[in-house]
């Protein structure tokens, strides 16, 4: 700590960003702009449903309610920072700053990740065992489910950050990046960083792996017990239960391992920073619309609460 404070009050970082005050650029901020507002509005309406709707209150709607708060957090975590260093022309992070976001960014992806790949069980317990549904799935369970996954992204997120910000940073201090990702900032040090960064290459094959080993397993037993089932309808209905989350763990992992476990010579800085876009933004925002649009029961809870809405304005 006394670290931190030592050079929290000189030693601020250079945030290079991603856009320029091009006109072409203007247009990709405002872009990125308006799928950050979607993203907020359409995980603060999830949240909401899920809460009001006593016919959302089940282990799957509380998952969902718990990865879109992570969604939330995650796209408050980084681009209010890049649109107002963006608007302001000011590019500077704090250093107490800059590893805020390490710590807040590596939490939130470790706990989505973990939460992502437990959710699959929860579906494979929905389809392959329904009459016990209720007992293997109980408050109890999802609590120990949803609490595994924070204390696994917060325990990984403190570490990662302590670690990376007592290395020494010397010359400009400029991040190729519009926030403080931790590869970026390791380029900086003072000191040589190879030993951590393969430490650090084995934690994400491992936070990556562990969960996505659950969503194989899980839907390895799924696709088993459909393959047994004797009713088109009750198939469809199965399908359809999994779509939305496959979606969700497409997007996620898809982005994830492209950033996280290429090669080093492979990465470059400029596609480092558009899929991060990608993950830190657009993702946040697809994952409501995914399991919304594509979802009878959110929908119906929607249009009960706008006829509420209507009803009110009326008297």
């Amino acid at each position: 700590m006394e670290i931190w404070l030592n050079q929290s009050s000189t030693d601020d970082f250079v945030l290079l960003g991603i856009f320029s005050h091009s006109s072409t650029d203007l247009v990709l901020f405002s872009a990125v702009m308006m799928v950050f507002i979607v993203a907020l509005c359409g995980n603060i309406l999830l949240i909401f449903l899920i809460f009001m709707d006593p016919q959302l209150h089940t282990p799957m709607y509380f998952f969902l309610s718990q990865l879109s708060f992570m969604d939330l957090m995650l796209v408050c975590t980084n681009v209010p920072k890049m649109a107002a260093n963006f608007l302001s022309g000011r590019k500077s992070i704090s250093f107490v700053g800059c590893g805020m976001q390490i710590g807040l960014f590596v939490c939130l992806v470790g706990s989505e990740g973990l939460l992502l790949g437990l959710m699959a069980y929860d579906r494979y317990v929905a389809i392959s065992h329904p009459l016990h549904y209720p007992i293997l799935m109980s408050q109890r369970v999802c609590l120990q489910i949803v609490g595994s996954s924070w204390v696994f992204g917060i325990t990984d997120g403190l570490i990662q950050m302590v670690v990376v910000m007592t290395f020494p940073y010397c010359g400009l201090r400029e991040v190729d990046h519009f926030f403080c990702e931790m590869l970026s900032l390791l380029k900086l040090a003072c000191i040589d960083t190879s030993i951590f960064e393969n430490v650090i290459f084995a934690c994400c094959v491992f936070m990556l792996f562990l969960p996505f080993s659950i969503i194989v397993a899980s839907y390895a037993r799924i696709l088993r017990t459909v393959l047994h089932m004797h009713s088109a309808q009750a198939v469809r209905k199965a399908l359809a239960t999994c779509s939305s989350h496959l979606t969700a763990v497409f997007l996620f992992y898809g982005a994830a391992m492209f950033i996280y476990l290429r090669p080093k010579r492979y990465r470059a800085p400029s596609h480092d920073k558009v899929v991060s876009v990608f993950y830190t933004v657009l993702t946040p925002m697809l994952n409501p619309l995914i399991y919304s649009l594509r979802n009878r029961e959110v929908m119906g809870a929607l249009r009960k609460g706008l006829d509420h809405c209507r009803i009110v304005n009326q008297h």
